[in-house]
């Protein structure tokens, strides 16, 4: 875990809320001046606790009308087996999440698609012939009631 000070975590906030800030607007929200503001958000990227920056797109106004969350089980769960499916995963761009699960489903994934038709061939044709897996069980989103990325940061 990265040692932050209160400077450092205000940054954090203001970043994770607005990516696309301008250096001197952060450094005045943080109460610092613009050139030890950048030094800190270079340190904190290359510590590894900032990522990335992105934008957040709205997926139903570029096609892609439907969320699915699928719930797969592996045949077996040795460590190359599980990486295999991992690897396979992180190359099919209809995947937008993939996390490994204890108990009896192995990895749940987030899958976005333009319709439930190319869902369906999705799931037939790139999913279930995956690499080691044994069953998939899915579940379509009627509506998300909360998308907040990030980490609960205070301010």
């Amino acid at each position: 875990m990265a040692n932050l000070d209160e400077i450092d975590r205000k940054l954090l906030a203001e970043l994770q809320h607005e990516g696309r800030v301008t250096n001197v607007e952060l450094a005045h929200r943080v109460g610092l001046t613009a050139p030890p503001c950048l030094r800190r958000v270079r340190a904190l990227e290359e510590q590894g606790v900032i990522r990335g920056y992105h934008a957040d797109l709205d997926a139903s106004q570029l096609g892609f009308a439907i969320t699915v969350f699928a719930m797969v089980s592996l045949k077996s769960q040795a460590e190359s087996a599980l990486r295999e499916f991992e690897d396979h995963m992180a190359q099919l761009p209809e995947v937008r999440e993939c996390h490994m699960l204890n108990g009896e489903i192995d990895f749940i994934l987030k899958i976005v698609s333009h319709d439930l038709q190319s869902f369906q061939e999705f799931l037939t044709s790139k999913l279930t012939p995956a690499p080691n897996v044994a069953s998939v069980k899915t579940s379509l989103t009627i509506r998300t009631a909360k998308h907040e990325p990030g980490v609960p940061m205070p301010k």
